[in-house]
């Protein structure tokens, strides 16, 4: 089992303090939600524990089975096991999907043990295939003219062919129609075991009626202000953040992130 401790996390950018003492533990097994009002930090979240350069960590740790993962590069949290899916995905012309997918995954791997071509051929088939994606997608190059959802779904496809031990997903249902809500949600229900953990951030119910998570956060002004399990965000949906603050007597203005 492996374990993500994020302890009194403080996070400014330009000097405009976003995260103001978050704490959460997350194992390996667990699928965590936060939701939140936006400009409460949740996404500030997911790019601290990345290493994302314009934010920085003024107090606190991440600790990824007790190594500091503050001082680690961008690379290095990668090889560790961290995986961020992000709102939206960067287009690298040039570069074709397959040729970045089989490169990201021989970097985890030693010298001496690079995937042949055929396995890694093999695997991309099963994982697309498993995606709705047309055998095409490998080819282009990566995100370049995809659309919203096929982004997504692109995402998902690195996620399950890297095999991460956990994954940060930073609203991967934004802009989603139903379809391709599924059948995302399918490619993160396919990596859930014993091996994996995922921290979903999501703003809404219907991506956590496919997958059901064990833990829901909820964030407001840059802290976790309360924790419970799935029942938490059905809860959320009917009576919203207005009710939430009130009852635990929080003052919050809902800004952009």
């Amino acid at each position: 089992m492996s374990v993500l401790e994020i302890k009194d996390l403080h996070v400014s950018i330009e000097e405009k303090e976003i995260l103001k003492g978050v704490n959460l533990t997350m194992k390996t097994g667990e699928i965590h939600a936060i939701m939140g009002p936006n400009g409460t930090g949740k996404s500030t979240l997911s790019a601290a524990i990345m290493g994302n350069p314009n934010y920085t960590v003024t107090k606190g740790e991440i600790l990824l089975d007790g190594e500091d993962v503050l001082e680690m590069e961008v690379d290095e949290r990668a090889r560790a096991g961290l995986f961020l899916a992000v709102q939206y995905p960067s287009e690298i012309p040039g570069i074709t999907n397959a040729e970045f997918m089989r490169a990201a995954m021989n970097a985890k791997r030693a010298e001496d043990d690079k995937i042949s071509v055929m396995d890694f051929l093999d695997k991309l088939d099963d994982k697309m295939a498993l995606l709705d994606m047309p055998e095409e997608m490998a080819e282009r190059y990566l995100n370049e003219g995809f659309s919203g959802g096929e982004k997504k779904r692109n995402e998902i496809l690195q996620l399950l062919m890297l095999e991460p031990t956990f994954a940060i997903l930073d609203e991967i249902d934004s802009g989603l129609d139903i379809d391709a809500l599924q059948v995302v949600s399918k490619g993160i229900n396919e990596m859930r075991g014993d091996n994996f953990g995922s921290l979903i951030i999501t703003h809404y119910q219907r991506l956590l009626n496919y997958i059901v998570p064990d833990v829901v956060h909820i964030m407001m002004d840059g802290r976790v202000v309360m924790t419970g399990n799935a029942d938490l965000a059905k809860r959320l949906e009917e009576e919203g953040y207005k009710g939430i603050s009130e009852e635990l007597g929080i003052d919050y203005e809902e800004n952009e992130e």
